[in-house]
């Protein structure tokens, strides 16, 4: 187990490496002046020299990576020159938001998708079946930003239970703050649920044939046993891949939902600073969602080492 758990954290280290490496050259090809969108096109040279200095970027890119890196190694972030203030901060307030939005969409999802995944496993080919199949498939089809527009005008305009957007913050209290994202998170939901819940039907269904399964039926153990101590146990390693990736799409793609509702999470911080070519900003922001998704999945391969010795054998 700990030669697994030293190769996995081997990948990750140089998978953050790599992507750092990426992030930074991708911004540095990309066209334009930083100082000069920033200031304006009439700016002056002396002005427009000056906050390029201040900006770093009169400095070799080595030089400004290699600081980049060791800023936010040893906690001390730049400063975001569109907001004035360090851009850890910025993240910091806009994942009080952002996080609690996904893990919540995470937990309604897993809720809604693993039982009817179940249901349609168990009925197979018969009308319960069809009917989650086809939920599924339309919640795959239509997006979750057309579920959050449908939610507003429903919900929030025609019968005024829920607020239509904005977030009061965590300071007016955990029971309004939650009340404020209940619209998000199942627009968010809906389509992973659907996801999900296919994933689910085809695990339990390859899982239902197995010869454990019949023998466990052969002895006598109620149908609720089998399924929920032995089926779902062992449907569980497809699924926590599915969960992983989904957790870490929840984090990284919650841009558009987050401006549908007018959310100030971190979606809506890094589209504001690929406006204002804030580099700064959209180079950490970035590089933290790339850390979210491959931290996951590292922990997606412990949950396999966890769950399925022969993961840890084979790796």
């Amino acid at each position: 187990m700990l030669i697994f758990l030293l190769r996995r954290l081997l990948v990750l280290l140089v998978t953050l490496a790599v992507a750092s490496l990426a992030i930074f050259v991708i911004l540095e090809v990309l066209p334009g002046d930083p100082a000069l969108l920033i200031l304006g096109m009439e700016a002056q040279d002396d002005t427009l020299a000056a906050l390029r200095a201040q900006m770093g970027l009169d400095r070799p890119a080595p030089v400004r990576y290699l600081t980049w890196i060791g800023g936010l190694l040893s906690g001390s972030s730049g400063i975001s020159h569109t907001y004035a203030v360090p851009v850890s901060e910025l993240i910091g307030e806009r994942l009080l938001v952002t996080v609690p939005l996904a893990l919540l969409a995470l937990v309604v999802s897993t809720i809604i998708a693993v039982p009817l995944g179940m249901f349609a496993a168990v009925r197979r080919g018969r009308l319960g079946d069809y009917g989650v199949m086809g939920f599924s498939q339309i919640g795959m089809a239509i997006p979750n930003f057309w579920f959050g527009i449908i939610a507003i005008l429903v919900f929030a305009v025609a019968l005024g239970w829920f607020p239509s957007t904005g977030f009061p913050g965590w300071d007016a209290g955990a029971g309004v703050a939650l009340w404020a994202l209940v619209l998000p998170v199942f627009s968010l939901a809906l389509p992973e649920a659907a996801i999900l819940a296919r994933v689910t039907r085809a695990s339990v269904l390859e899982t239902l044939g197995a010869d454990y399964v019949r023998t466990a039926r052969a002895k006598g153990i109620r149908e609720r046993r089998v399924l929920w101590g032995h089926v779902l146990r062992n449907a569980l390693i497809p699924m926590t891949t599915i969960l992983g990736l989904q957790f870490a799409f929840l984090l990284a793609g919650s841009i558009v939902i987050e401006s549908v509702f007018s959310l100030p999470g971190l979606g809506r911080l890094i589209f504001q600073a690929v406006s204002a070519r804030d580099l700064v900003v959209v180079r950490d922001v970035v590089l933290l969602l790339v850390c979210f998704v491959v931290v996951v999945n590292f922990l997606v391969d412990i949950a396999y080492g966890v769950i399925d010795p022969r993961a840890r054998r084979s790796a």
